[in-house]
C-alpha cells in the first residue's frame, strides 16, 4: 500500500515568546523572566501535525537566508517533513512572531510576515510534481493568494483534493471558492467570510450553507471544545469534541485538527470519522504548551483511542486505504 502523501503550501515563522509581570504601556520598558523560541506558522504547524500521524509531508514555502531560516529548516527535518521545496530567500528576512505574555495570560503579538509574503506561483510550479502526486494539498491564508490559487490549479490536474484553512480570515475572490474541495473556518473566520454570526450551531450551519452556495462542496466549521460542524449538500452533522481535563494550552489546536483531518481523509475515511479523528488530535495537543511542540504522535493518539473505546477511528501507521 502507498504512503499517504500531503503537500502543504503555507507559512513558516519563528515564534519568540517572552513572559512579564504586566504588558508594557507605550514608552515603558519591562523586564521579562524568560523567553522561548520555537518554530511556528500555520503551514509548518499543520505539516508537522500531519507528519506525526504517519503521512509523507512536503512543505512548499520560503524562509530567509538568516539564522531563523536555518533553524526552521533544521526543525522541519527533525520532524521528518520534506523541505525540498522550501526556498531560502536572500532578499527578505524569515517570518517572525513576537509574543509578550503577562501573568494573567493576556498577550500582545507582533507578526512580521517576511518571506511568507514572498511565496509566488513560480515557487509552487517548482513543486508541481509533488502536488500532483499528493492525496491532499493543504493551504492557509498566511501567504499570498496567487500561490494558493496556483497550487489548487495544479492539484486539479490530477486527483489531489484541496483543503483551505482560511486563517487568518480575509475576503476571498469568488473564483477561488470553486477550486476548494473542503474549507475549514472556525466560527470567527466563518463570520468574516460570510457576514453571518456563527457563534451558535444554527449560525455556524447558516455560514456553512453560505460557503456551499459560493461553490465549495464541503464546509467544516470548527467549534473549539464543541468539536466541529460538517455541512454538505446532503445535510449537517455535529461531531462533538473530546474533553481533556488536563488541558493546558489551546494554542495550535486548530492546526493539529487540520493535520489530523488531512491524514485521515487521505486514508479514505468518511468525513465524519475523519473529523472525529481530527477532534482527538486537536484535543490531545492542548495537554502541552505551545503549538508545534504540542502536536501528538501516532502512539499517543492510538493509546487515547484505545482507552476511550474509539478503536474504529484508528489508522494503520503510515499507510493509506
Amino acid at each position: 500500500m502507498a504512503k499517504t502523501k500531503i503537500a502543504v503550501v503555507g507559512s513558516c515563522n519563528m515564534d519568540i515568546y517572552s513572559w512579564t509581570d504586566h504588558l508594557p504601556e507605550p514608552g515603558e520598558t519591562v523586564i521579562g523572566d524568560r523567553y522561548w523560541m520555537v518554530m511556528g506558522g500555520k503551514g509548518a504547524n499543520q505539516a508537522v501535525a500531519a507528519c506525526l500521524q504517519g503521512a509523507e509531508v512536503s512543505m512548499i514555502s520560503r524562509v530567509g537566508d538568516d539564522l531563523f531560516g536555518t533553524r526552521m529548516l533544521e526543525t522541519l527535518a527533525s520532524y521528518g517533513v520534506d523541505s525540498t521545496y522550501v526556498r531560502v530567500d536572500p532578499g527578505a528576512g524569515s517570518g517572525v512572531a513576537l509574543v509578550v505574555v503577562d501573568k494573567q495570560a493576556e498577550n500582545v503579538i507582533v507578526v512580521i510576515p517576511g518571506t511568507n509574503m514572498c511565496i509566488t506561483p513560480e515557487d509552487v510550479d517548482a513543486a508541481a510534481d509533488r502536488i500532483r502526486a499528493a492525496d491532499i494539498v493543504l493551504a492557509q491564508l498566511e501567504i499570498p493568494l496567487p500561490a494558493i490559487t496556483r497550487a489548487f490549479d495544479i492539484a486539479h490536474q490530477g486527483n489531489t483534493r484541496c483543503i483551505l484553512n482560511p486563517a487568518p480570515a480575509r475576503p476571498l475572490p469568488e473564483e477561488l471558492y470553486a477550486k476548494i474541495d473542503l474549507i475549514t473556518p472556525n466560527q470567527n473566520e466563518a463570520k468574516v467570510l460570510t457576514g453571518i454570526p456563527a457563534d451558535s450551531l444554527e449560525g455556524a450551519e447558516a455560514a456553512g450553507r453560505a460557503l456551499l452556495a459560493r461553490g465549495v462542496p464541503v464546509a467544516v466549521i470548527t467549534l473549539g471544545q464543541q468539536g466541529a460542524l460538517l455541512v454538505t449538500p446532503e445535510g449537517t452533522q455535529h461531531l462533538e469534541g473530546q474533553h481533556m481535563p488536563d488541558s493546558l494550552d489551546t494554542t495550535g489546536a486548530g492546526d493539529a485538527f487540520l493535520g489530523g483531518l488531512a491524514v485521515s481523509a487521505a486514508r479514505g475515511r468518511a468525513l465524519p470519522d475523519a473529523i472525529r479523528f481530527a477532534n482527538v488530535v486537536a484535543a490531545l495537543s492542548t495537554r502541552r504548551r505551545g503549538a508545534m511542540p504540542s502536536m501528538p504522535g501516532q502512539e499517543e493518539v492510538r493509546a487515547y483511542l484505545s482507552g476511550h473505546h474509539l478503536q474504529d477511528l484508528m489508522l494503520q501507521p503510515g499507510e493509506t486505504k
